[in-house]
């Protein structure tokens, strides 16, 4: 996953860069909100973690800006701005989720997991991958017009690897992904149900790189 963050307090930058960079995700960093804004401009990014008070341009200015410029990130504010009042602005200038400081990480980062589920489950309702038809809508798999039947976990990670085509997913990813809210998972859960979709789709699909991860190669 990539996200951007732009957060002008520099200790709180700094532990919000280290938990994200530590689960395996690539992070670009604003301290203010134009750089922020530019960057989410220029940049495709999956989550965007936007503070409200900044320089230069306010977060909720940032917000604005972004949503007038059809640009439909998942955006999750984080703000020492607490009130009612501020969270109902925050909704209804586009945001996606909203979080007050003081806050925990864990419950930060999960909150940036489920935006990042939402939007990967959500997008297109057709993907093709060579002779791989997957319909979104239907959750359904197509090979060569003969439906395969997938669990819904290896569903689930077939559609995570199509989404990050051409990309590293780590082990640490793909459980986090798909097994985030889930209290016992066994340490080989990942190995398995690769093992288990590979023979269902062929192996020649999903490439394995010791010490990276996965990837599917399109």
């Amino acid at each position: 996953m990539k996200i951007l963050i732009v957060e002008d307090d520099k200790n709180i930058l700094s532990l919000l860069e280290r938990g994200f960079v530590e689960g395996g995700n690539i992070v670009d960093k604003a301290t203010d909100g134009e750089d922020g804004e530019y960057l989410a401009k220029i940049m495709q990014y999956d989550v965007i973690i936007l503070d409200w008070m900044l320089p230069k341009k306010s977060g909720i200015e940032v917000l604005k800006s972004l949503r007038e410029s059809n640009i439909t990130t998942a955006i999750l504010i984080l703000t020492a701005k607490g009130e009612i009042h501020n969270k109902v602005d925050g909704f209804n200038n586009g945001c996606d989720d909203y979080l007050s400081k003081p806050f925990n990480f864990e419950e930060l980062q999960a909150r940036v997991y489920a935006l990042y589920r939402r939007s990967l489950f959500s997008s297109s309702n057709i993907i093709v991958l060579q002779n791989i038809v997957i319909d979104i809508s239907k959750k359904i798999v197509m090979m060569d017009k003969q439906k395969i039947d997938l669990t819904l976990k290896e569903y689930q990670l077939l559609l995570y690897l199509v989404q990050n085509k051409n990309s590293f997913v780590s082990k640490m990813m793909i459980e986090d992904m798909l097994w985030n809210n889930e209290k016992f998972v066994s340490s080989n859960v990942v190995q398995v149900t690769i093992y288990n979709l590979r023979k269902k789709i062929g192996k020649e699909y999903i490439k394995s790189f010791r010490g990276l991860g996965y990837k599917i190669e399109i």
